[in-house]
């Protein structure tokens, strides 16, 4: 189906649906229906977050108690998966609802942009009656090109446009819907304005803006991300500072433990506004470790790889999501899904659901509790590179399997048996391996151009 359809399909499914009554009704266990508002939608981000270092996952060293307890209050996917092993990809499928061999931003230099074609998750929700708001790092388009999220469904976005700017803890300015806001603290060489304090507190002003309202709150944040810098009076940073740890060890941990803190702080004003209730809160990472501090932190624990891999370790992420009476407290899904069902996904959640498109699917019937209902994938596809380089995973049912460069044969894990992906069963899976190469040749299309806006002269961003 090409985007123009895509669009047409999705927009008239969710302009009908927001012209309706604003009262949402989803079956409660039990089978009873229950009267309710629309339910409020916070998708929150960890970047280069491994998914072993929250305690809920298996972490032993690093300190996650509000992320912890969103996990024991909802439902903790075991086989989630990013969209790709780095970020403006990864962004690219969560936003548009496809998969790297169909979305539109297939390279990670930071700034190439999506089209005005393309459909992302806000759009669709704000058709259905949503007040969009995004705060962190969108890594879809630089200023003033076809990418920017004011373009693409968002009332406000404050923070970062291109992802290479994102990489600065410091910046002198960020950008609020596509204005410059100058950070005073940060001129002359200043470093007296931490980006994520500042990006978190206008994330808070949104909430409180809305809290009448539907809201669906992106929250793709920068931390633990590197350049790993973080505040010496920061709370976190006073836990491991005297660790006997690499000081890029010391410094992710205190960031994930930040980032676990303005989670608890997120969701303390959910119920300040009253509104708890009636949000559903979604916490994952956007990829796996950019290191994995094997020994210390063991971000990536038994998964193979890290950032920048198509094993496990690159692309499986923590996956929570939270819904008071509607996801059974302490529910563990071993669903594989990836962030190409993030769209149709929030769309059946805020009412706007549109007819099938794309290549994700609602994991609604999961989250209730109706495993019975759960359409599944056929496959997971992830691609990652330029054409010359260009390496290639699938995912079906249990077997992974692993093309890490153009022309090299597949290797074939059983994840059921292999979760480290060590033992390659190719040869003695002939078949699958041959269902697979039939899936390869079909799966992807050839990608639109990658180029990057001009930018100012010695400037990597604008």
């Amino acid at each position: 189906m090409n985007r123009r359809k895509f669009l047409r399909n999705v927009g008239q499914a969710a302009l009908g649906l927001a012209a309706s009554s604003c009262t949402y009704r989803f079956r409660a266990k039990g089978g009873e229906a229950t009267g309710r508002q629309k339910p409020n939608i916070i998708f929150i981000i960890g970047d280069d977050l491994g998914r072993c270092d929250l305690g809920c996952y298996g972490s032993k060293r690093v300190a996650t108690p509000n992320i912890d307890r969103l996990a024991a209050r909802g439902m903790r996917f075991t086989d989630a998966y990013s969209g790709c092993t780095v970020c403006a990809p990864a962004r690219s499928c969560l936003m548009t609802g496809y998969h790297m061999g169909h979305t539109a931003v297939r390279s990670n230099p930071g700034g190439v942009p999506i089209a005005a074609d393309d459909v992302t998750v806000a759009e669709v929700l704000k058709r259905a009656g949503y007040a969009c708001g995004g705060f962190g790092k969108w890594g879809l388009g630089d200023v003033r090109t076809t990418g920017v999220p004011e373009k693409h469904g968002f009332d406000v976005f404050f923070g970062y446009y291109h992802q290479v700017h994102a990489h600065d803890y410091y910046p002198i300015y960020l950008w609020r819907s596509g204005e410059k806001v100058v950070l005073a603290g940060n001129q002359a060489g200043k470093r007296g304005q931490y980006s994520h304090y500042v990006i978190f507190e206008e994330m808070k002003k949104f909430l409180r803006a809305n809290k009448d309202r539907p809201f669906f709150c992106y929250a793709p944040w920068t931390p633990p991300h590197g350049r790993y810098e973080i505040p010496g009076d920061e709370p976190a940073w006073q836990i491991y500072k005297d660790k006997p740890w690499p000081e890029n060890a010391k410094v992710v941990a205190a960031m994930t433990s930040m980032v676990d803190r303005h989670v608890g702080e997120v969701m303390a004003l959910l119920r300040e506004l009253k509104i708890d209730d009636n949000t559903i809160v979604f916490f994952c990472s956007d990829n796996g470790a950019a290191n994995r501090f094997d020994g210390v932190l063991d971000s990536c624990g038994p998964l193979r790889g890290f950032k920048r891999s198509l094993y496990d370790g690159g692309i499986r992420v923590p996956m929570i999501v939270r819904w008071p009476g509607e996801i059974k407290p302490g529910s563990v899904s071993d669903l594989p899904r990836y962030f190409a069902d993030v769209m149709p996904t929030l769309a059946e959640l805020a009412g706007a659901e549109s007819r099938k498109s794309g290549d994700g699917i609602s994991v609604v019937p999961t989250l209730l509790g109706e495993d019975h209902k759960q359409q599944k994938h056929e496959y997971l596809y992830w691609e990652d590179g330029p054409e010359k380089r260009l390496q290639q995973a699938v995912r079906m049912g249990n077997w992974k399997a692993v093309r890490s460069k153009p022309g090299a044969p597949l290797e074939l894990y059983d994840l059921s048996k292999d979760i480290g992906e060590k033992n390659n069963t190719a040869t003695q899976h002939p078949k699958i391996v041959e269902k697979i190469e039939a899936v390869l040749k079909t799966c992807r299309t050839e990608p639109r151009p990658q180029i990057e806006p001009d930018k100012p002269e010695g400037q990597k961003y604008r």
